[in-house]
């Protein structure tokens, strides 16, 4: 009986303890949850700290830091106000640690840059007095040679009214009445103009616009220049007679948009700039001053180059369907998606990505990195493509087919190696700091970025466009804004003359002068052919 009973005992315990153990295993699973919950918490964290600090990093070094696009050889510099940061700085040199560094010889610089030959010579002679040339031995003394210096001289530009005269003739005897065909009094037509009825003559025209959009001088500052010559020219009137000119030449702009669309490739680019409705606030809900954006083309034929400045009051991808209706070609530009939309379903063009932008991302990740070394690794594999396109095209700049040939078959190989790379880096940094965005998006552009090897007019970045726009960017930080949108249109036409000029090798100041003295008489689209930059001939 007592055998049974502890028996029993035995097993009422047993069972206690699977009970416990039962209850301690649940116990022990939730805190293993809560362990794992823990552990991708502080990992996501930890990623957001990575995030964050790089953002913050990349704000501190732009700010005071240099932005060019350049990292020096084995360069040890911590990041600026690194302790601040969350980062130590790098422990000092002891002089035990310091190396010597070999004497050199400094070169001599190469002096001031001679004048051009090309400047008018005024020779002024400074001599000795007269008294000074007899030697006290009582002998004239002999020129034996000069020393001669040049210093450049401005003059105010010449400024004079070209006052027109044109008599009137009339028959006294009989009145006219005699030669009813004709009017009784004769004068000479008034020569066509530009403007008609204005006092702006083609010369002043040209620089009034090129000292604005070439030197991107405002209206209300050569306002106040030209009152300083006594010649009172409102910056109202300036700009009424931009939008005049602009209207004018409109048969010149329809040539200059056919012709960029005849070229093998595009580059585009868009930038904001401010436009003071024409609307009245209350009207449709908008606002006094508005956002517009001004889309750069580039493009023609290699040598009839033209720019393009358009202006759209969005930022929308059909502003950039609507213009490239009716061409086909390369479409090279940047990384924003509207481009993407505006060539879906246009099968005629080919769309190449920028690796300019994708360098930008690596140098930007570079910059902030405490151990930079993978941020630069992307970036040998973009330097390297670079110094093949320059050792290329220097070397078959005659023969384009045969430098394209070259290129597609050293570059193939060097753009394998770094989508290799991208992708084993992409599985091991996190995707939103600096770097892993950065190989990110060179990996979702990918399939555009190789285009270019495929055309020996393309280069591997969109800088050519980013090139042409600068001007318009120069300038608007001077003049801010535009005072309306036909404002805003005719600046675009006009920078689309200057730049276009510039392009193919003109001044552009005695362009526009020219192209105002003779588009009054064109009168047949023969006559504006040959008002183009690449047919016009200009007075030497």
């Amino acid at each position: 009986m007592q055998l049974i009973t502890s028996a029993s005992t035995y097993i009422n315990e047993l069972e206690s303890y699977k009970q416990r153990y039962r209850q301690l295993e649940t116990v022990n699973q939730e805190l293993q949850k809560k362990v794992i919950e823990i552990e991708t918490n502080h990992k996501q964290l930890y990623n957001e700290h990575l995030i964050l600090q790089d953002k913050y990093d990349l704000l501190v070094y732009k700010r005071f830091a240099r932005s060019a696009e350049q990292l020096l050889a084995d360069e040890k510099q911590p990041l600026l106000f690194a302790e601040e940061a969350g980062q130590p700085q790098e422990k000092e040199e002891t002089p035990q640690e310091l190396e010597t560094i070999k004497s050199f010889t400094r070169k001599k610089g190469g002096g001031r840059k001679p004048l051009s030959a090309n400047l008018e010579r005024r020779p002024r002679t400074v001599d000795i007095p007269e008294n000074e040339k007899t030697c006290a031995c009582g002998a004239v003394l002999t020129r034996i040679g000069e020393e001669t210096s040049e210093k450049l001289v401005i003059t105010p530009p010449e400024i004079y009214v070209d006052q027109i005269i044109r008599p009137k003739y009339a028959c006294r005897r009989c009145e006219g009445t005699e030669d009813e065909g004709k009017p009784a009094v004769r004068i000479a037509a008034a020569e066509p103009a530009i403007i008609p009825k204005s006092i702006a003559s083609p010369s002043l025209l040209s620089m009034i616009i090129t000292q604005k959009f070439e030197m991107h001088l405002p209206y209300y500052r050569q306002e106040k220049q030209f009152a300083q010559t006594g010649a009172i020219i409102s910056r109202q009137d300036m700009a009424n007679w931009q939008q005049q000119a602009f209207a004018f030449l409109e048969p010149l702009f329809d040539l200059l948009k056919a012709e960029i669309k005849s070229g093998p490739v595009m580059w585009m680019d868009e930038t904001p700039v401010q436009v003071i409705s024409d609307m009245k606030p209350e009207e449709e809900g908008q606002k006094g001053r508005q956002t517009g954006y001004m889309w750069l083309a580039l493009g023609g034929p290699p040598d009839k180059k033209v720019a393009w400045y358009e202006y759209h009051p969005t930022h929308a991808a059909y502003n950039a369907r609507e213009f490239l209706q009716g061409y086909s070609g390369y479409l090279q530009t940047d990384g924003y998606e509207a481009y993407d939309c505006a060539v879906k379903d246009m099968p005629g063009i080919i769309h190449a990505g920028c690796f300019a932008h994708v360098r930008r991302k690596f140098f930007e990740a570079a910059k902030i990195n405490k151990k930079p070394q993978s941020a630069e690794e992307g970036i040998k594999y973009i330097r390297r493509l670079y110094q093949l396109e320059d050792a290329l095209r220097s070397k078959w700049k005659d023969d384009l087919e045969k430098f394209r040939e070259e290129r597609k078959k050293e570059a193939v190989p060097i753009l394998a190696e770094f989508k290799e790379w991208l992708l084993k880096r992409a599985g091991e940094v996190p995707p939103k700091t600096l770097l892993g965005e950065a190989i990110n998006y060179a990996l979702n552009q990918w399939d555009k970025l190789i285009k270019y090897i495929e055309s020996p007019y393309m280069t591997p970045d969109n800088n050519a466009s980013e090139n042409a726009i600068r001007p318009f960017v120069l300038g608007r930080k001077n003049w801010l804004f535009c005072q309306s949108v036909g404002g805003a249109k005719s600046s675009c036409g006009m920078f689309t003359l200057i730049e276009t000029a510039k392009l193919n090798g003109l001044v552009p100041r005695k362009y526009l002068t020219a192209l105002f003295e003779r588009a009054p008489y064109a009168s047949t689209l023969e006559d504006w052919e040959k008002l183009l930059p690449w047919n016009i001939k200009l007075p030497v």
